[in-house]
């Protein structure tokens, strides 16, 4: 699929029919690896849960009830990144932006995770309301990473409408 299809296509699903086989989602991080990162620092960090067990005792400690019941089926990837390195020049921050840049690799890391899973054939949900501190815990996830989100992949049970996007005019400004 070209480019342009592949970002027509991806729509975040709240219902899945499957998860992924490992090998697959293997392939899809290798991809997502492939993301521009400040300095080529690729902080950006993933853990994933996949086996059933695990995922159904995970899904309950860690989401809320409505992100359990949209992400049911599909596998999940906790997506972090490393404190104090991306935007830091000998551990001082480089702008008032600071931590704000191992950040901003990660939604570049995600973008392509996301875009990779679907040109795979998968689909993805990116959920950002979670139980960090849970998360920490049942992963073993360092205190130096910041966890961002929760990315459900997995075969879509449904096909979703696509959702309407602003007019250019209203996000963009031209000089």
């Amino acid at each position: 699929m070209d480019f342009k299809e592949l970002i027509t296509a991806r729509k975040s699903i709240r219902k899945y029919e499957s998860g992924i086989d490992h090998e697959a989602l293997v392939n899809i991080l290798k991809e997502a690896r492939r993301a521009p990162s400040w300095k080529n620092q690729q902080t950006a960090r993933c853990y994933a849960v996949e086996t059933p067990e695990t995922l159904e005792e995970f899904r309950a400690a860690v989401l809320p009830s409505f992100n359990r019941n949209s992400s049911a089926k599909a596998a999940l990837i906790v997506t972090t990144y490393v404190k104090g390195n991306v935007g830091f020049n000998d551990g001082t921050p480089v702008n008032e932006i600071g931590n704000g840049w191992g950040a901003y690799d990660l939604g570049l890391h995600d973008a392509y995770l996301i875009l990779a899973a679907k040109n795979a054939g998968y689909d993805t949900l990116i959920m950002g309301i979670r139980d960090g501190d849970a998360i920490r815990a049942r992963l073993g996830i360092p205190e130096n990473e910041e966890i961002m989100s929760v990315i459900a992949i997995g075969k879509a049970a449904e096909e979703p409408a696509a959702r309407p996007r602003k007019e250019l005019d209203e996000v963009v400004k031209f000089f």
